[in-house]
């Protein structure tokens, strides 16, 4: 009996992963390459054509019964319905690029062939092979260099009119606020992300003028949220307030989601979430406190249970089996 598998594939601003994931949401083979700076989307495609056919190549080696579904994709701008990749700021490529049309030409008996973003992707793996299983109604959070969603409603994902609903990070948050990277004032992403808890670890120890934080030694450039997270264990002030004030920030942002969207849980998913109650405590506890009363203590804020090494290859793969549902 053939062994059914689906290839996912994450393209990022640095690298392209790509790996064949088995249905329990398995790595069984994996590979990367470069995400050039050339710009030459069909050079780009035949290498990365090149890299798929080798990883179903090693794959087969290991299991001669091996059925390849079909391919999934997360990429940033990345649009289900067109299957496009739109105006991505930090890929080399310009403007609409045609990506599944162009793969397609390299693969034409791939029975499904998809794209999504990649916080999309995380949703939908999350879904197919993590935490949300047999969930409906969830979102999902990717806490990064910038914050993501995904949007589970009645079992579909939600892409809205145009494929790019789910842009929660972008809420408005402080009005005039931090500066985000969209280029807008006080969204959600300016506060909650990981380059946003470095802002605040600065804000603070300006504020408190805290020369004996284990954390005012380090360079902007230098410090990270793990290194937040490290101090907090130590029981540093300036680490413990950034997450005390991230979560109440995040708590009040889920909370919004939560009145729009009423869903069973909330997952979160990316590197700040490592922390575990340093994080998850204040964000649940300020949701709760911006709740209505008819959502208080009916909402659950679940870490992903997605392996955060894989994860962005598997929850691109997990869009073949929600395509061969259809």
């Amino acid at each position: 009996m053939n062994k059914k598998v689906a290839i996912g594939v994450d393209i990022g601003g640095t690298n392209t992963a790509i790996g064949v994931v088995d249905p329990e949401g398995n790595v069984m083979v994996k590979d990367n390459i470069p995400t050039p700076s050339h710009g030459n989307i069909e050079k780009y495609i035949a290498d990365l054509a090149g890299a798929i056919n080798e990883v179903i190549k090693s794959v087969s080696l290991l299991n001669k019964d091996i059925e390849i579904l079909g391919i999934g994709i997360g990429a940033p701008n990345g649009n289900y319905y067109s299957g496009t990749i739109e105006y991505a700021p930090n890929l080399s490529f310009k403007g609409v690029v045609r990506l599944i049309d162009l793969l397609r030409g390299h693969f034409p008996k791939m029975e499904a062939l998809a794209l999504t973003n990649d916080a999309n992707a995380a949703a939908i793996g999350e879904m197919i092979y993590g935490g949300a299983k047999g969930m409906r109604n969830f979102v999902m959070f990717t806490l990064g260099t910038g914050v993501g969603s995904g949007i589970i409603v009645n079992g579909d994902l939600v892409y809205g009119h145009d494929g790019f609903a789910g842009e929660c990070g972008h809420t408005t948050l402080v009005p005039g606020g931090r500066r985000c990277g969209c280029g807008a004032l006080g969204h959600l992403e300016a506060y909650c992300s990981a380059p946003g808890m470095k802002r605040t670890a600065f804000e603070l120890m300006a504020f408190y003028h805290a020369a004996d934080s284990l954390l005012a030694d380090k360079s902007y450039n230098e410090l990270d949220s793990k290194m937040i997270y490290e101090a907090a264990v130590q029981g540093d002030k300036i680490a413990l307030e950034v997450f005390e004030k991230t979560g109440a920030w995040l708590g009040q942002g889920l909370a919004d989601t939560v009145h729009h969207l009423s869903p069973e849980a909330i997952f979160l998913f990316g590197g700040p979430t490592a922390a575990g109650d340093f994080i998850f405590k204040p964000t649940k506890e300020h949701m709760e406190k911006h709740l209505l009363p008819i959502f208080k203590d009916k909402i659950k804020i679940l870490p992903s249970k997605l392996k955060s090494g894989d994860a962005a290859i598997v929850g691109a793969s997990a869009l073949v089996w929600k395509e061969l549902e259809k």
